[in-house]
């Protein structure tokens, strides 16, 4: 548990450089952390942005990838290669109705939570 608590206040400390190297546009983190823009960078300033932000922040500058590791997330690039040179694909038609159903039943199940 030290470890984790370390690790958060390093990124608080550090934040400012965090996201100055990272590849997406202030803007866009900002929008995203649902934090108003003069709170956001008074937040950055003082480093004084709380855990939830921190984690909202993090999300968006640094997408999950499953926890794979850069070489399973290249060999799993890989595999998608071989896989749409030998016709190994689904189209696209079935693709979207799958991502409609779903849209759908994150919608059904918000409305239930209201």
């Amino acid at each position: 548990m030290i470890a984790e608590i370390e690790k958060y206040i390093e990124i608080q400390n550090n934040i400012d450089e965090i996201l100055k190297n990272s590849p997406f546009k202030m803007s866009y983190i900002i929008e995203k952390s649902g934090i108003k823009k003069p709170t956001f960078f008074k937040k950055l300033k003082e480093k004084r942005f709380t855990p939830e932000e921190l984690l909202v922040i993090s999300k968006t500058i640094e997408p999950q990838w499953k926890n794979e590791t850069k070489e399973e997330i290249l060999e799993s690039l890989k595999q998608a290669e071989i896989d749409i040179r030998n016709g190994n694909t689904t189209p696209g038609d079935i693709v979207m109705e799958s991502m409609r159903k779903r849209i759908e039943k994150y919608k059904e199940d918000a409305l239930r939570n209201i």
